[in-house]
């Protein structure tokens, strides 16, 4: 893809399958990147010719600082973030105030404040970010609120993030995965991928989960000049999940007459 060669990507939740998935495609466009993450062990793992770690707490807004200056003094510009990182903790309707704050400093205020931080490089470079909803957006979901609430108010802060961003040339989108064969689906059922599968079969078109390398494809499209003419927008990289509604991918009258 055009536009991403030279580039330069800080990737919050880089150390995740979805952010292993989003780095390795940077990389095979031509991309330097910073993993950004607080999982250090996994972090360090990652790095190599191409990738650099930096443990960050998306809640410390100190260590955010520290991201951006960091991959300033080794790269020397700032081209895209990505916002993979967030939160799954999620009581339902006891989630504590802790709860709620905790999930939303993770799985919005971090991702703002990270572009107030590198703002200015995005300019200069005339950038992109792109957010990380979900599904769950869109959907309410049994015994679930902090996720499903803090991925609907990514997708609007997109919107406002897009428009706002738009006259520095600054580009904002959102990427919403349907069920993604990633570390939460790997340790529910652990570390089988066919049964996921067929779990997930009636909730989606395609009758699977989805490939980390799936959705970091349509990351790749959004920074890149294929799509210069993009933002405030959101990619439903689902497998047809919200295409149904409520529907599933097999009839349903005819077990009103069994």
């Amino acid at each position: 893809m055009r536009g991403l060669d030279g580039k330069v990507a800080i990737v919050p939740g880089g150390a995740t399958r979805i952010g292993q998935a989003v780095v390795a495609a940077f990389r095979s466009h031509g991309v330097q990147v910073v993993v950004a993450d607080i999982n250090t062990e996994a972090g360090n793992a990652m790095v190599a010719d191409g990738v650099a770690f930096q443990p960050c707490d998306l809640r410390d807004d100190d260590q955010i600082k520290a991201l951006v200056e960091a991959t300033k003094q080794r790269h020397g510009r700032i081209d895209f973030l990505v916002n993979v990182a967030c939160s799954y903790l999620d009581n339902g309707a006891e989630s504590t105030r802790a709860e709620w704050l905790e999930s939303l400093d993770v799985n919005i205020v971090g991702s703002v404040m990270l572009m107030q931080a590198a703002r200015s490089e995005l300019a200069r470079n005339r950038g992109a970010i792109v957010n990380f909803g979900s599904i769950s957006s869109r959907v309410a979901q049994t015994g679930r609120w902090l996720y499903p609430v803090s991925k609907a108010a990514i997708l609007q802060l997109t919107r406002n993030q897009a428009m706002d961003l738009a006259g520095e040339g600054i580009r904002v989108n959102a990427v919403s995965p349907g069920w993604t064969w990633s570390n939460i689906m790997d340790e529910l059922t652990g570390g089988d991928r066919a049964k996921t599968d067929r779990v997930a079969a009636p909730f989606h078109l395609m009758g699977r989960v989805g490939d980390a390398e799936e959705v970091a494809a349509a990351v790749m499209f959004l920074c890149s000049d294929e799509a210069a003419f993009i933002t405030g927008t959101d990619i439903r990289v689902d497998g047809g999940y919200t295409a149904m509604g409520p529907e599933r991918n097999e009839p349903a009258i005819p077990l009103l007459m069994e």
